[in-house]
């Protein structure tokens, strides 16, 4: 059969769906703190620009971002969850209810 004719994978659909992003957002574990630039949001987590590969995992355990159009800064628990090329993703932790409904007021228009 012709590689060209077969059938395609469709991708995975994901959970939740991200949205581009290009805010700072401040990186802490106890007293030290790292500023960043965000690529990429959904309610789940975030994707942080890294091209010098300085994030690794364990390094830290918040995030601290004000999102654009919101009146408040949000300070939310992360996990490292991977690296890719010059991006690390970081997924959100125990997020509440304020957190989660200032996110997707965020998202919510840019799906």
């Amino acid at each position: 059969m012709n590689p060209a004719l077969e059938p395609t994978q469709p991708k995975p659909m994901r959970l939740h769906p991200r949205v581009d992003a290009d805010f700072a957002v401040r990186l802490e574990a106890g007293t030290r703190s790292v500023l960043a630039r965000a690529v990429d949001l959904s309610l789940a987590g975030l994707a942080l620009h890294d091209p010098a590969g300085e994030l690794r995992e364990g390094d830290f355990d918040r995030v601290s971002l004000r999102i654009p159009g919101q009146s408040r800064e949000l300070s939310l628990p992360i996990r490292f969850a991977r690296r890719h090329r010059d991006r690390v993703a970081l997924a959100f932790s125990d997020l509440d209810w304020d957190d989660l409904f200032c996110l997707a007021r965020y998202l919510s228009p840019r799906l």
